[in-house]
């Protein structure tokens, strides 16, 4: 199993597909969204991801319980409040999906309901994502998997029941490629509460790509999830956590995805496969092994003690494993002191030098 996008395929030999998420970092200014998409693609991202909703596609504006928010960043206020503030227009996408074109990032965003997949086919965009809130709404996903489109699936919240239940409706209405990302939908979310050791464990239970959607503050649990065999790390980024918007005050700065993408493509580089014996830059450092070597002048017929013969660095003599072997034999020879110990040096009563190998 794997997910195409554009022309990759982001399988376990592929490198891990970074997504910058923008969300509402733009605050409502169109010049900082461009730099937004600008800013992800020289920090080396893959992708840059906003999100298609207004406050009207995505709830009610009514003020009673029910639509009040309780959140230490985010309450005060109803969600149409928080949506009015955090929405992109929709007049954007299509000048912002051109200028990431031209930058080489892709772009995309998610969806939240069918007017906003019908929006984003509408622009051709190459990927589908569908938020952990959105998990449930069953009809939504069998309406944006009808695309065929690849489908990042993310899964806060989710049950396993649910995230099969999801799964088994985006394939049976022709989604192939799909994408689960382990995620915690709280913001920030606590390091205690990740458990990413699920990541591998959700690869072998849903057989498809898992990724992470990463909302706690820092970089050093994208990194440690993409050690692990995340293959899709999502971020949500900002130019500053100066400039306040909604979702700034948990968001990444430019130098801190600069350094998360660094430390993923060297941490791939680190995993490799599995590997035993001596790599080529180690092929110079053997040298400094350790081996047997006279210590002090020997003569001819001198027995070989612990205080004529030692365990030393380098490697040029006999192997430490034969120290035993070879304490209380004789030298057939005189030897100086600094010289590396060979079976040529040693006398033995009746038995053969050639029956003993390096």
């Amino acid at each position: 199993m794997y997910l195409k996008v554009a022309d990759r395929k982001i399988k376990k030999s592929c490198p891990v597909f970074i997504v910058a998420e923008a969300s509402a970092n733009h605050g409502q200014s169109f010049k900082r969204a461009v730099t937004l998409i600008k800013e992800a693609k020289k920090c080396g991202a893959d992708a840059v991801k906003f999100q298609a909703y207004t406050p009207d596609t995505m709830t009610i504006d009514v003020d009673n319980k029910f639509f009040r928010i309780r959140h230490p960043k985010w309450g005060g206020q109803t969600l149409y409040d928080l949506y009015k503030k955090a929405y992109t227009p929709w007049k954007w996408f299509k000048k912002l999906k051109k200028i990431a074109d031209s930058e080489g990032i892709i772009f995309f965003a998610t969806s939240f309901d069918k007017m906003s997949v019908d929006f984003l086919e509408g622009i051709g965009v190459p990927i589908h994502k569908i938020a952990s809130f959105e998990l449930v709404d069953l009809p939504l996903i069998e309406y944006v998997a009808k695309t065929k489109k690849p489908l990042i699936l993310s899964t806060g919240m989710a049950t396993v029941s649910e995230i099969k239940e999801a799964l088994k409706v985006a394939k049976k209405a022709g989604a192939k490629d799909i994408v689960l990302l382990k995620c915690v939908s709280s913001y920030p979310a606590r390091m205690e509460d990740m458990n990413i050791n699920t990541i591998p464990h959700m690869k072998k239970l849903f057989n498809c790509p898992i990724g992470l959607s990463d909302h706690t503050l820092g970089i050093g649990v994208s990194i440690a999830a993409a050690s692990i065999g995340a293959k899709v790390i999502e971020k949500h980024f900002t130019l500053s956590r100066k400039l306040i918007n909604p979702d700034s005050f948990f968001s990444i700065e430019p130098h801190e995805l600069k350094n998360l993408v660094e430390n993923i493509r060297d941490a791939e580089k680190a995993l490799g496969g599995v590997y035993y014996g001596l790599t080529a830059e180690e092929k110079k450092s053997r040298i400094f092994r350790r081996s047997l070597f006279t210590v002090r002048d020997i003569n001819k017929g001198e027995i070989f003690t612990e205080e004529n013969i030692r365990i030393i660095r380098p490697s040029n003599g006999l192997p430490p494993k034969y120290l035993e072997k070879i304490t209380g034999k004789k030298s057939r020879r005189a030897i100086k002191r600094g010289t590396p110990l060979s079976w040529d040096l040693v006398e033995f009563h009746k038995e053969k030098n050639k029956k003993y190998y390096r």
